[in-house]
């Protein structure tokens, strides 16, 4: 029976000579196939950074080590943060990355759907939304533009809430003047600036000294960055609007993503929506578990009825609705029956 000598064959069988020569109970170790670097803005602290490396190390294990990927917390230190990675993504420079929908939205614009004010009632049900039609109409935007969307892909944030130092938001009214950190994306900006604060773009890595110096009085994010950026350290009201979902949706660099094998695209596939559902659940308990710890911290809470929000924000619900055209907004109508 004739066998096929392959480089690999070759070199393991001259490895496992010398072993046995040495009277080693060694074997070789194959090399990786595929060597990916995956970007996220977390901490490694984070449920994200815990999902994605469990996640990679599945897949790892299940393609018998052929794929290999680095997972690197806070986008590696990249300057300019989540566009900057969202750019090294498009270009090759990183094949994977998990990024929020707003900043999605500056290269796809359906994708700012996934933000719309105070419209999911719930982390649970903006899940459902992503991982049904919608979702898979954002996924075809993605490949319009050149990006690959994993399907069962929306890791979760949570619901965004408003900490800051001025005074507590409880009204519309409430936010008048404040200057108010946002992410890139002109949703979250024309928001707020349709509620009376003045957005001022920085990011994710810049909150904490724009709250420390002064730059702005509040920033919006779910409870628990609080505690993974310290921001607890340097605001004092916390108000539970629950304005906007904010989720992670895991990307591909399309030329890489096309380029592999059907078995490794299915490994990772697999493996995918499993680790979105276990970061899903982790990162609700985080949440709920954040504001006890964070009131232990001195912050004062309070609730938020959102319907005058909704009523202020009526004129921008007419110009987003025609921003995003009529599919995506039906889709999204739909996803709140």
């Amino acid at each position: 029976m004739h066998t096929r000598l392959t480089r690999r064959s070759f070199m393991g069988t001259a490895l496992g000579a010398g072993c046995a020569a040495a009277g080693a109970q060694t074997f070789a170790q194959p090399q990786a196939d595929f060597r990916f670097v995956q970007y996220h803005n977390q901490p490694e602290t984070s449920s994200l950074h815990h999902a994605l490396s469990g996640m990679w190390s599945s897949i790892k294990a299940e393609t018998r080590g052929r794929v290999d990927t680095h997972v690197f917390a806070r986008n590696n230190n990249i300057e300019g943060s989540d566009p900057a990675a969202l750019r090294a993504l498009a270009a090759g420079e990183i094949q994977f990355f998990t990024v929020m929908g707003g900043i999605l939205g500056t290269v796809v614009p359906a994708a700012d759907a996934q933000q719309m004010p105070f419209v999911f009632r719930s982390a649970a049900h903006a899940h459902q939304a992503m991982d049904g039609p919608l979702g898979a109409y954002l996924r075809e935007e993605m490949a319009a533009k050149g990006i690959v969307g994993l399907r069962g892909g929306a890791f979760d944030n949570g619901m965004r809430q408003i900490a800051g130092n001025k005074r507590p938001i409880v009204r519309p009214d409430d936010l008048l003047d404040v200057r108010m950190r946002v992410p890139a994306g002109q949703l979250v900006a024309d928001t707020f600036k349709a509620l009376g604060a003045e957005p001022i773009v920085i990011n994710s890595d810049g909150i904490y000294p724009a709250l420390q110096r002064g730059t702005v009085d509040a920033q919006e994010n779910p409870l628990q960055l609080l505690e993974l950026f310290k921001l607890y350290e340097v605001v004092r009201y916390v108000s539970l609007t629950n304005h906007m979902w904010s989720g992670f949706n895991l990307i591909a660099h399309q030329a890489t993503w096309t380029s592999l094998p059907a078995d490794i695209k299915a490994a990772i596939e697999r493996n995918v929506p499993k680790s979105v559902l276990g970061q899903r659940r982790a990162q609700e308990t985080e949440n709920r578990a954040a504001r006890r710890r964070l009131a232990a911290q001195g912050l004062t809470f309070n609730e938020v009825d959102s319907a005058p929000f909704r009523e202020r924000l009526s004129g921008l619900y007419g110009s987003w609705k025609e921003r995003l055209g009529t599919r995506c907004w039906s889709l999204l109508a739909d996803s709140l029956r």
